[in-house]
Parts: C-alpha cells; structure tokens; sequence
C-alpha cells in the first residue's frame, strides 16, 4: 500500500472512530467537567497504535540492523517509544477509554517485511516506514491539543509533540530518509476534530464500540474501502 493511501485510509478511520463515538454516549473525563470527545480518542488510539509496532521495530533495527546509526535510533526509538506508550495507557486509564492492544495487520505485515529483510533494505524500511508514520501522526497531535477540553489528554498530547519531533529528528539524522516520497500531510479538518463527538452534560458513561475493531478492520484497507464503510453506517442510521 502506498504511503499517501494508507494515510488516506487512516484518515478515514479517525472519520468513523468519531461517528462512533459521536452516536453512542461518551465518557466523562477523570478530570472534571471536561468530557472524552472523538478528537481525544484519535489521539488515544494513534499514539497507542503507534506504539505496538514502534517499539519492536525500533527494536528489530537496534538488534538486527549492521549500521550502528541505525542501532542506536532504533534503541532510541523504542526506549523513547515505550515511555510514551505508557503514558499513553495510563492516560486511558484515567478516562476510562478502550484502545488497541495489539498492531494493526498493515503494522504486522511491516514488522514482518523488517524481520526478513537485512542489510541497507532493513536500515531504508526501517526509517522511511516510521518516518512517514510519525509524520502522519504529528499534525493530528497539535489538533487535538489545541482544542482538547480534558487536561489529562492536554498534558499527553504536550508530551507526545516534543517525544514525536524527537524521533522525526532521530530517524531523520540517519540520512536515509526519502523525503521526495513522503505521502502530503492528510489531516481531518479542525472543525471535525474539535466538534464531532462532544459528549452532553450529564452524559452516560457507557464506552463505545471498541476503537480496536474500527483500527484493526480499516487502517489496512484503500480509501475506497473505509469510504464506503462511512457510506454503508450512514445509511444504517
């Protein structure tokens, strides 16, 4: 699948991870009067998503790469990775929230090509896979921190931006990125992410469908698979 496709595709999933979240009640935040909305739970389920294949591949590249550069971003990568990972459970902890706990079968089916590649095919996988990957990630980082009303989700969303640009930085300082084929940044519009999904006051608390299945089942298809996904729930409602 080609970078700007599957970013195409993961746009899309943020898309029906909010109409999910919007039609059923929210959870109220740990933390007071805020409550979780679907720009939240985007960022919830990409930096956990991210996470669950970051870390074993900065891994993968700190053990099996023959470049020491390589080595050393990649034990960079997974070490900084799994910190921000943590924090990420522990945020959705404290708001309740459901997300992924396994990789996507896109992020398996990277993980796999790494495991059986070696050389200066590792080292280029490695590096141009999650250097488009963070690049997705990071816009929607600032996005969802500038219109957030939870402080839990605030303080995440300000960790994840410096911890992001950091492995940008990292992956970047090994020279093998091709920035010629890094798919234009493909991001919801603000509106969407700071307005869909407001939960009510005095909102239930029942969680929604489950963010693993919407990931699991639509970050690895085309866009025209996860458009007509939208299409086939609207005309459900």
């Amino acid at each position: 699948m080609s970078p700007l496709i599957a970013r195409t595709a993961a746009v899309a999933v943020a898309a029906i991870a909010a109409l999910v979240v919007s039609s059923a009640p929210a959870q109220a935040a740990a933390d007071g009067p805020g409550r979780l909305n679907a720009a939240d739970m985007t960022l919830l389920i990409g930096l956990r998503q991210g996470g669950l294949w970051a870390v074993p591949a900065g891994q993968a590249a700190a053990q099996n790469s023959t470049t020491p550069k390589i080595q050393q971003a990649g034990q960079k990568i997974a070490d900084g990775n799994g910190k921000l990972d943590q924090l990420t459970v522990d945020a959705a902890r404290k708001l309740g929230a459901t997300i992924p706990s396994a990789p996507t079968a896109q992020q398996q089916g990277t993980l796999d090509q790494l495991r059986a590649a070696d050389g200066t095919q590792f080292d280029q996988l490695f590096v141009n896979s999650l250097r488009d990957a963070y690049g997705f990630l990071y816009p929607i980082i600032g996005e969802v921190r500038s219109s957030t009303r939870s402080s839990v989700i605030r303080d995440l969303a300000d960790q994840a931006n410096v911890a992001v640009m950091g492995y940008m930085q990292i992956l970047e300082s090994t020279g093998l990125v091709q920035y010629q084929k890094l798919a234009p940044a493909a991001i919801p519009p603000a509106q969407d992410l700071s307005t869909m999904g407001m939960a009510q006051a005095d909102a239930g608390i029942s969680p929604p469908l489950s963010p693993t299945v919407l990931w699991l089942l639509a970050i690895g298809a085309a866009a025209v698979a996860a458009i007509t996904a939208v299409r086939i729930r609207r005309s459900k409602v």
